[in-house]
């Protein structure tokens, strides 16, 4: 497994059509899924852009146009959104053609940003409240505009975007022509909604919003105990609070990284709760406990799909656990490989012969995934009987993998049997491939709509918070110190 890394952005330019409670987004040219911003294009023909004289506003194009960071009013501004959006507007400002839709806007959409556990500050919600009728009209218009397009943009694939976070956090939902979504809003009865619905539609967001929405109000009332003695709120009971406020906060934003309308089969790995569950008609119809990756070897977030199971998989030992592992030993003891069913390939490589004595045991899930992550059974259950399952080296070992095979395959178990007891290594196809989610939620809900919360082994939270309090704290929690767990 790779050790947690920055991620270094890289634009997968793509084109897209996005149909969406019946609003149909075609944007006009080709959208990075990452960042939102335009692909690069063919420069135009100077001759034919001189023809045409600019009718612009020169001062707003003249902005956009700058090198460097663009801030108004000490509030840095997403360019690369700004500019498509201006550029779909022929440079001209927008607001001030329509005030009421900015006013509705504002209100219905960014200054209500806390329900979504999303600071308002993050959007320029305070500084267009306080400063923004102080602005000049070009800089008012381009506030409102990132305000908005920034705020569609947390909504629609989380508020700390794929390329801000660490290279394991590798989820994304399907992307959205953003800029058109606003364009769409201006013209809506309801603007505020239109925006709001970019928000994922899952049940499982649902219910983490109303709890959210109820731990929040918890938390003002201890708050307002702590500093009124008539109350006697324990200090203790205000903190558990602030502390569980702050996990759902970090955990909605977890939820805007996967998509809108998660597949209704799926199976779903938990790596914070160390649990797999299978779905179907989004029900839990199978759970099993896992081990994950270790602290130091930590299991990544992503989605990909299985495919085929091997039975009697021959484990192909990476390299780096080859290295760091099992040459040392092979140096110390020269019978080390024998004993252990080890051979070198004929590629330099190691392999570990199928049999129960694999470390894959007699199972294997396969699935192509950048992080050469697969689930597999173990020959170690006694693993399973622990509360801290974290012991891997990244791949997901499954208590019950011959159940949850029959369940795949849909196959008796009578015919998964025979094939293992064969000794011979073979592949079955799913009928249908099966999309997998490997998460870390430190809050999640469970199928009856409760919300269960974990601890944070991998220590992932701080960093997510931190990065959603930048602007300013949010109000439930003004009177705790950002960042108090270790990250």
């Amino acid at each position: 497994m790779r050790a947690r890394k920055r991620r270094v952005s890289a634009a997968s330019v793509v084109a897209l059509v996005f149909v969406f409670g019946g609003l149909v987004v075609s944007p006009s040219a080709a959208v990075s899924e990452e960042t939102n911003a335009p692909a690069t294009a063919d420069a135009p023909d100077t001759a034919a852009a001189d023809a045409v004289p600019f009718s612009g506003n020169l001062e707003l194009k003249s902005r956009l146009d700058a090198t460097g960071k663009l801030t108004i009013a000490g509030e840095r501004l997403h360019i690369w959104l700004l500019r498509r959006f201006y550029a779909a507007h022929g440079y001209q400002t927008v607001w001030d053609g329509h005030p009421a839709e900015a006013s509705r806007l504002l209100q219905d959409a960014v200054l209500r940003a806390a329900d979504h556990g999303l600071d308002p500050g993050l959007f320029h919600g305070t500084a267009l409240a306080e400063r923004g009728f102080t602005l000049s009209p070009v800089e008012r218009d381009l506030l409102f505009s990132d305000a908005f397009l920034s705020y569609a943009d947390a909504l629609a694939r989380g508020a700390m975007p794929i390329e801000e976070r660490m290279d394991d956090e590798d989820l994304k939902p399907e992307p959205v022509d953003i800029v058109a979504v606003v364009d769409a809003a201006i013209a809506a009865p309801d603007p505020g909604q239109v925006i709001e619905a970019l928000a994922p539609a899952s049940n499982e967001y649902s219910a983490m919003r109303r709890a959210y929405a109820e731990y929040r109000a918890t938390a003002a009332v201890a708050a307002q105990g702590s500093r009124n003695k008539n109350l006697r709120t324990a200090p203790e009971r205000a903190a558990a609070v602030d502390r569980r406020v702050r996990q759902l906060v970090v955990n909605l934003e977890r939820l805007r990284w996967l998509p809108r309308q998660m597949p209704r089969d799926r199976v779903v790995v938990n790596a914070a709760m160390a649990r797999l569950q299978l779905f179907r008609e989004d029900r839990p119809v199978f759970t099993a406990r896992v081990v994950v990756g270790e602290t130091d070897k930590q299991t990544p977030e992503f989605q990909s799909t299985i495919n085929d199971v091997l039975l009697n998989p021959p484990w192909n030992i990476p390299r780096s656990i080859a290295q760091k592992e099992i040459l040392p030993k092979l140096a110390a003891d020269p019978g080390y490989l024998t004993s252990h069913h080890m051979r070198f390939r004929s590629n330099g490589g190691i392999q570990q012969e199928a049999g129960a004595f694999s470390a894959l045991g007699r199972l294997k899930f396969e699935m192509d995934d950048r992080y050469d992550v697969y689930l597999h059974d173990t020959p170690t259950k006694s693993l399973f009987q622990s509360v801290a399952r974290m012991m891997s080296h990244g791949c997901v070992r499954v208590e019950n993998p011959r159940t949850l095979a029959v369940m795949l395959l849909g196959q008796p178990m009578e015919a998964i049997d025979k094939a293992i007891a064969s000794g011979h290594t073979s592949r079955r196809a799913l009928p249908v491939p099966m999309p997998i989610f490997i998460v870390y939620q430190t809050a999640y809900v469970e199928s009856d709509g409760s919300v269960r919360f974990s601890g944070d082994p991998y220590e992932r939270d701080a960093e997510i918070w931190r990065y959603l309090t930048r602007a300013q704290p949010l109000p439930v929690a003004q009177d705790s110190p950002a960042g108090q767990r270790k990250g």
